[in-house]
């Protein structure tokens, strides 16, 4: 039987690797090293396809997904790696896909690695990284994640017009960047639809058995129609109808586990301010809240917001920010916070249109406060088209603006920082 479904996922592979491939950004390199390589990142973003490219041009290796539910009920993994070792012809590099849904997986890598060899695996889970990982494989892996394409790899190496940019930006915007609509030309309303309903049923209501699914159905679409807000767990429970504050927390938890949100914490010196406070929802792709979100018209704004966040929130997981909101007792509000090394590197808004000076005014008093409080002058608004350098002032506070277009900063943002 393993045997079986080894050999039909060893054909599944050689019919991919002939599919068109759009090159990531992700440091492929990282895959060199000796330690455990570890791939994080929603289901379909595209962590098996990176890691088979870079494979498939190094030599032989082996492949097992544990996507496969006959495969996860193996109860003598030996014989998994037995079956790899006879279909491969002894590989000393093997991608091991999905390793999540295998009981006791971290053991089982660990003694992989000991007896020499050279691992690769990918979890659709991120907890596998935070808390598993930490725990088991301390010191003894390289972390890499792959999310849905950025704006960058979305329009891929061609050249283009600013108009053409653009229009791909509006795409980018409502569309998202999964991979498999964009390359295959797929209908991204019906795709990322299943795509959402499977990855809530695999890796939250199967994954942690839970029975009753309408109230973790109801908050999911909720937050999908509520992108860029803020959010208490008190007021979760009423609309999802959740008599638990704790089911509220516990059910929100499991959803950013699985990649479909990432929530941002308040900034605050404080600690105990910090945990007190609301958070605000954000989602890991556009194409969620396309395909699912209950909306009669786009709100630019939010999904603007959205992709911000999403590209911020990238450099958070590689360990290089660390990414909050502001508000203040007037309910003024600053988008992002980026914190670096233990300093507020940067404040940024996102605000789709600035067509009056009102608007202008507003973006910028935020601004303007939030830097004057946290100590920080590198103060940016992200726009749809407007361009500037902006000196400014509110009462005796003072600092110069910077207006870019959105498109421009997702293009060439790591070109300066």
């Amino acid at each position: 039987m393993i045997r079986d479904i080894l050999l039909l996922q060893k054909r599944e592979i050689e019919i991919k690797l002939k599919e068109n491939y759009m090159k990531r950004l992700a440091d492929a390199q990282k895959l060199k090293s000796p330690l455990i390589k570890v791939i994080i990142g929603p289901r379909r973003a595209g962590k098996s396809f990176f890691a088979l490219h870079f494979l498939s041009k190094e030599g032989n290796f082996g492949y097992a997904n544990f996507d496969d539910e006959k495969l996860i009920e193996v109860k003598d993994y030996d014989e998994i790696i037995t079956t790899i070792n006879s279909v491969y012809n002894n590989p000393k590099t093997i991608l091991l896909d999905e390793i999540q849904n295998l009981p006791k997986w971290e053991l089982f890598v660990n003694r992989l690695q000991r007896q020499g060899h050279n691992l690769i695996i990918t979890g659709s889970n991120s907890n596998l990284l935070s808390k598993e990982l930490a725990a088991h494989l301390t010191g003894r892996h390289v972390p890499i994640t792959i999310l849905p394409f950025s704006f960058k790899e979305f329009i891929g190496e061609k050249e283009l017009t600013t108009s053409e940019i653009k229009e791909k930006l509006n795409q980018f915007i409502s569309y998202g960047g999964y991979p498999e609509p964009l390359m295959k030309n797929l209908d991204y309303k019906d795709y990322l639809s299943t795509l959402f309903d499977s990855i809530v049923y695999k890796d939250v209501v199967k994954r942690y058995k839970i029975r009753a699914t309408q109230g973790i159905e109801d908050l999911a679409s909720y937050l999908l129609s509520n992108i860029a807000n803020e959010y208490s767990y008190n007021s979760l429970s009423k609309v999802a109808k959740l008599k638990s504050v704790h089911t509220v927390e516990k059910y929100l938890k499991y959803l950013e586990e699985a990649f479909i949100f990432f929530s941002l914490k308040r900034f605050s010196y404080k600690i105990k301010e910090q945990l007190s406070s609301n958070k605000k929802i954000y989602s890991v792709d556009n194409g969620f809240i396309y395909s699912k979100a209950f909306k009669t018209s786009p709100d630019f704004g939010k999904l603007y917001e959205n992709i911000i966040a999403q590209e911020l929130k990238k450099d958070e997981l590689n360990n290089k920010i660390r990414l909050y909101y502001w508000k203040n007792q007037q309910q003024e509000e600053v988008d992002f916070v980026v914190y670096e090394k233990n300093k507020v590197k940067q404040l940024i808004q996102a605000c789709y249109s600035i067509g009056d000076a009102k608007t202008k005014n507003r973006e910028a008093r935020a601004l303007l406060k939030a830097g004057h409080e946290l100590k920080c002058k590198n103060l940016m608004v992200m726009t749809e088209s407007y361009e500037a350098e902006v000196p400014m002032e509110w009462f005796d506070i003072k600092a110069t603006i910077k207006f870019i277009p959105l498109w421009k900063w997702l293009l060439h943002r790591n070109e300066k920082d």
